[in-house]
């Protein structure tokens, strides 16, 4: 990949890289080394669902979200799913109107087809799709990117990884067991905090509550069973909601659609 400090790909990806970003194949579970760019950029799960890890937390990509990485900012990725994972460098002019720190946008239908038109199949004489736009067109068609996605709120999908010890100790023991119910007073035993200092850790740290923590990873952990396949009631139950109706609920709350329409590509992806 251009402008890049990272080694070879992990085997099983199949690429496509041109100067202004590119197109990876992931196989499910295939991951990146660690890496990192001199350019901030934007990635797009246009089949599958994408982790984006740094220093900084976690992001996840599921259909109609667009992950932010700022330049020189350590990362890798992971497929959920087999995953078609777009990416579209920025040059500094226009990265600066994105926050300096990752984050997820919602993906507008026109931001969307500009990322897909982008970053196409190669085309059939040999060259990328972004070659089929002019110099000036593809200056064009990233300012209407970057404009969709200022006018887009972010979205709940960027976890911050946890400072204190006792609140990474919490998040930890969330997200590896997304259907443990403890209450946080039992889980402070755990880790050592009791349930008023973790309150006010979350709050000061990550400013969200308990309740909002735990949804945020059992989602997370929802994204990532609906891409292997698993049907919304067992995917509610393993996430720990008591019952299908619940989970749904709340999955269609954040993500914006229902557990079932997500799982059969029906939340607005779009394959090219």
């Amino acid at each position: 990949m251009p402008d890049t400090r990272q080694p070879r790909g992990s085997a099983g990806v199949t690429s496509e890289v041109w100067p202004s970003g590119g197109r990876h194949l992931w196989p499910s579970g295939g991951a990146s080394a660690p890496q990192s760019h001199s350019r901030g950029h934007l990635v797009y799960a246009a089949g599958g669902v994408l982790t984006v890890h740094t220093d900084r937390g976690t992001s996840i990509v599921p259909a109609d979200r667009i992950a932010w990485t700022p330049a020189d900012c350590l990362h890798r990725h992971r497929a959920h799913g087999d995953t078609d994972m777009r990416i579209v460098f920025l040059a500094p002019s226009l990265a600066r109107r994105i926050p300096d720190r990752p984050a997820v946008f919602l993906a507008s239908g026109l931001a969307r087809e500009v990322l897909l038109a982008l970053t196409g199949p190669p085309r059939g004489d040999g060259g990328s799709a972004a070659q089929a736009y002019s110099r000036g067109a593809r200056s064009r068609l990233l300012r209407v990117l970057v404009d969709e996605l200022r006018e887009t709120r972010e979205q709940p999908l960027h976890l911050p990884e946890p400072q204190d010890d006792r609140l990474r100790s919490l998040a930890r023991i969330l997200s590896q067991t997304p259907a443990d119910n403890s209450t946080l007073a039992e889980l402070g035993r755990a880790v050592g905090a009791g349930s008023r200092t973790l309150s006010r850790l979350l709050r000061d740290e990550l400013g969200m509550t308990f309740h909002e923590l735990r949804t945020q990873l059992r989602i997370h952990h929802a994204l990532v069973l609906l891409a292997d396949g698993h049907d919304t009631t067992r995917t509610a139950h393993a996430c720990g909601w008591a019952n299908p109706s619940s989970f749904i609920t709340a999955f269609t709350h954040i993500i914006g659609t229902t557990p079932g329409r997500y799982r059969t590509g029906g939340a607005g992806r779009r394959d090219r």
